[in-house]
């Protein structure tokens, strides 16, 4: 397989993982298939996965996450300094990784392949290929 194309699809998968978790904490997906369903549970299971945080940061913290997420997403859909923006996130998703494990166990990281996806983030910052 191309190199490119592998390249092409690990941008898109990373970046449509971000965005729909983005669009589940604003309830865009229908209710058969959302996680959280609103930002109000997005921010609880924020605090659950970071229970080390005060509740006070929690909605800074949720709102940090969220741009991150969306401002990654773009830059990796339109192929914006790729190396840099798969390098954070797979740091993004490793932090979510290692929270969720320390958290709530580590059955949830595998059954969403968070370390998966933050690997795929790692090896794609080193992909030069344009």
């Amino acid at each position: 397989m191309n190199k490119k194309l592998i390249k092409l699809f690990l941008r898109l998968a990373i970046s449509t993982g971000f965005l729909s978790a983005v669009a589940d904490r604003f309830g865009m997906w229908n209710k058969e298939v959302l996680v959280w369903g609103n930002w109000n549970s997005f921010l609880e299971y924020t605090q659950i996965i970071n229970p080390w945080i005060p509740n006070s940061l929690i909605p800074t913290i949720g709102i940090i996450a969220t741009t991150a997420e969306i401002v990654f997403a773009i830059s990796l859909i339109i192929g914006f300094k790729t190396e840099l923006f798969a390098k954070l996130s797979g740091f993004l998703l490793l932090i979510f990784a290692l929270s969720m494990t320390f958290s709530t166990g580590i059955k949830g990281v595998f059954d969403f392949s968070v370390f998966s996806a933050s690997a795929g983030a790692f090896a794609l910052s080193l992909m030069k290929e344009k």
